[in-house]
């Protein structure tokens, strides 16, 4: 048991970055996670962090224990869930990772009802545009948009998303309304910075059925959905954004949408977990909650 504690003390610690912020999650002290850092690193001959008076980071060591200590200790959640029973009161920390502007909108009331309906269960819910690593990061769940590419998770297509290219009104009175993707060079453009990558993201259409990609040169670049939205209502130029970000500001007219023949295919939106895995009693009631979803596809 004293083996599993140094490891949680470990894993904690690598995720916070520091013995503290790691101490405030488990409810210990700094100087007990420390210690049991530094014995799991004696047992095992490797330095595991390169330390610091203010963090901590992990050493190429630490990170190969990281990853694998990762799948242990979910492992031993799944088996304790299975051995209170398939019928076991849903409790505990359920941890989601959302985009932003999709989580806010449709998850959370979702979230919401599950905590009224199960009280003993807990929410850490991680709003970001980014992909976290559902292993490495401890991640119970995770909603993505567009098609699966990792293999060892397990998908269940919830929703679709279409891009919308819009512009306000105002702007497009400034500087007229393109008819082709062909007059798109001569307009703004506002994109979208990718949050891993830090590129733009690129507009996507179809024209007779083909798909067709361009990387407009950027006007203005926001790493934010919402941003965007705010972005193009103020005239700064034509963005592409999912239509569920603009649904309202097309509804109320602020934003116009352009060349609607040339829609992109809508790409699915999906509740992903690890393959492989038991599911515990939040994760099963999550992802049935999840399914009200299906309503608006």
């Amino acid at each position: 048991m004293h083996g599993l504690q140094q490891l949680m003390a470990f894993a904690e610690t690598a995720k916070h970055g520091s013995f503290a912020a790691a101490a405030r999650e488990l409810g210990s002290a700094p100087s007990t996670l420390a210690k049991a850092v530094g014995r799991l690193e004696t047992a095992l001959g490797v330095k595991l962090f390169h330390r610091t008076t203010r963090q901590v980071n992990l050493t190429p060591d630490g990170e190969r224990l990281f990853e694998r200590c990762q799948r242990v200790l979910a492992e031993v959640d799944d088996l304790q869930a299975e051995a209170a029973g398939t019928r076991a009161v849903p409790a505990g920390v359920l941890r989601i990772d959302v985009p932003i502007v999709y989580g806010r909108r449709f998850v959370m009331p979702i979230l919401a009802k599950l905590v009224r309906a199960h009280p003993a269960l807990q929410l850490d819910v991680r709003l970001s545009d980014g992909f976290a690593d559902l292993v490495r990061d401890g991640v119970d769940l995770a909603i993505r948009a567009g098609h699966l590419q990792d293999s060892t998770l397990v998908a269940r297509r919830l929703d679709r998303q279409s891009m919308v290219l819009c512009a306000s009104a105002h702007y497009l009175q400034a500087h007229g309304t393109p008819r082709r993707i062909e007059d798109l060079g001569g307009h703004a453009a506002v994109v979208f910075r990718q949050p891993t990558s830090g590129r733009s993201r690129p507009w996507q259409f179809r024209q007779r059925g083909v798909p067709v990609e361009l990387h407009p040169p950027a006007q203005v670049r926001v790493n934010d959905g919402e941003g965007m939205v705010e972005a193009a209502r103020l005239g700064l130029g034509v963005c592409q954004l999912p239509d569920h970000m603009v649904a309202d500001e097309l509804a109320r007219g602020s934003l116009v949408e352009l060349l609607p023949s040339c829609r992109p295919e809508p790409v699915p939106i999906s509740v992903v977990y690890p393959s492989g895995r038991l599911l515990p009693a939040r994760v099963r009631v999550a992802l049935e909650a999840l399914e009200a979803l299906r309503r608006r596809a």
